[in-house]
């Protein structure tokens, strides 16, 4: 660990953190530090000119942000560094004594890297934090997991073209610094709860994913016919089962600045999941501005499908969205009386569509559907009194679906009782703080020769 250099400076004036700038209350024999007082803070470094990253695996690994993965590194995926490379920027390397953290682009990841790669070198949208004697690296990995600290992180953000965190403002970072052999004790303590959290989610996943894979074979029954007992079925493209297919509204039509809380809500390809749609309070527009905008009002029996981003997000539109907008990134498919939303919306997110959606998509940076794409979307025909013989089956064998949904809140709380326990472990309320432990300040003044 990085030992700091003497300081003739007041302590309190270069590592404690004012009364009255302290985010909550801690532990007595706990102080409030800025992070840069207790480590040294060095970014990683951009490739030279001309020098390009290889697959062909050498000593000398370049660690990127994408390859930041759960608080370590995703080997599988690495790039690599020919040695003259290397020799150009020999001076930017981590070790799995250091914490990273991303620094441009998504911001605030953070973890240590695996000891097979010491000496690897950090992209330069990364930092690495060298700590010293006063702060166990693992402390500080879930310290800064916290969402108190992540909060820091984000107001600490610049957001220009590319959204960047400056390494000066790691280092204004207020971190709770406990007595060393407390912040041993906190991390066993958040490491055997997550440990046994993860046990569970583990199980509760395995039996979501066992869920769809059965969903899955029941829809695809249900989508040729053999569910109703039907050898064969016709198909035709999707134009010929619709009144009409519609973009949502262009840019110039809708503006960011029109949106207000609590009036018509307006659906974009975000709001569509798991065939329901979840509006946004402050996506939606005033009544006028819904007026003014009509013909991309959705109707019952409709069916909303997303035309950018993640393919076969769909949704059937009954009673409750009726009125609602349609978003500049979706797209309105009305059916013909005779065929029931509910039925091919399913069909319409289909692995089978999504595969041809995928193919046939427009666009480099951002995947597209555009109207003529759609309607040659190729869907089965049936009849009315097919399609609510398929529908009625579905209910039944699908009226798990209740469970999987239950099973994807149970996985929301874990994770929302891993950020509990990270909550509590920093204001000290794991149970694990001893008040007669020599205080945090003690550390602070023996790292400053003080």
């Amino acid at each position: 660990m990085a030992k700091l250099k003497p300081k003739n400076t007041s302590l309190t004036a270069e590592a404690l953190v004012p009364k009255n700038e302290q985010p909550y209350p801690i532990p007595e024999n706990w102080v409030w530090v800025r992070l840069g007082e207790i480590s040294t803070i060095k970014g990683g470094k951009r490739l030279p000119k001309g020098h390009t990253l290889i697959e062909e695996e050498t000593l000398h690994p370049y660690i990127r942000v994408v390859d930041f993965k759960n608080n370590t590194i995703d080997i599988e995926h690495l790039k690599y560094l020919e040695a003259e490379t290397q020799q150009l920027i020999s001076n930017y390397t981590i070790s799995s004594d250091d914490v990273y953290i991303s620094v441009a682009g998504t911001i605030g990841k953070v973890g240590i890297i695996p000891e097979v790669l010491n000496g690897g070198n950090l992209t330069e949208n990364a930092a690495k934090i060298v700590t010293t004697d006063s702060i166990d690296k693992y402390y500080l990995l879930y310290v800064l997991s916290s969402d108190d600290l992540q909060l820091q992180i984000s107001l600490n953000t610049i957001a220009t073209t590319q959204a960047k965190l400056a390494l000066y403002r790691i280092g204004l970072l207020y971190i709770p610094l406990p007595p060393l052999p407390e912040q041993h004790r906190i991390v066993a303590r958040i490491e055997s709860l997550f440990e046994k959290l993860d046990q569970a989610k583990e199980l509760v996943q395995t039996a979501l994913d066992s869920f769809e894979t059965r969903k899955a074979a029941i829809l695809h029954k249900a989508f040729t016919g053999e569910l109703i007992g039907k050898n064969e079925i016709k198909h035709c493209a999707l134009s010929d089962i619709v009144k009409n297919i519609r973009i949502g509204p262009f840019g110039t039509m809708l503006h960011a600045e029109e949106y207000i809380i609590g009036g018509t809500p307006v659906i974009n390809p975000k709001h569509i999941s798991n065939q329901k749609i979840a509006p946004q309070e402050n996506i939606s527009i005033s009544k006028e501005k819904a007026d003014n905008l009509t013909s991309y009002r959705l109707a019952k029996n409709d069916i909303i499908i997303g035309r950018r981003g993640e393919m076969g997000r769909t949704a059937p539109i009954t009673e409750k969205e009726k009125g609602w907008i349609c978003g500049t990134g979706s797209m309105i498919i009305r059916l013909k009386d005779e065929y029931c939303a509910s039925l091919y919306s399913q069909i319409l997110s289909s692995q089978a569509t999504v595969t041809y959606l995928e193919t046939n998509a427009v666009g480099s940076t951002m995947k597209n559907l555009n109207e003529k794409i759609v309607k040659n979307i190729s869907v089965p025909m049936f009849s009315e009194y097919e399609q609510q013989e398929i529908i009625r089956i579905l209910d039944s064998l699908l009226d798990k679906e209740k469970t999987a949904h239950e099973l994807c809140e149970v996985i929301e709380k874990i994770d929302l009782m891993k950020k509990a326990i990270l909550a509590h472990a920093f204001r000290g309320k794991l149970g694990t703080n001893n008040p007669k432990e020599e205080s945090a300040t003690s550390l602070l003044y023996e790292e400053y020769s003080l």
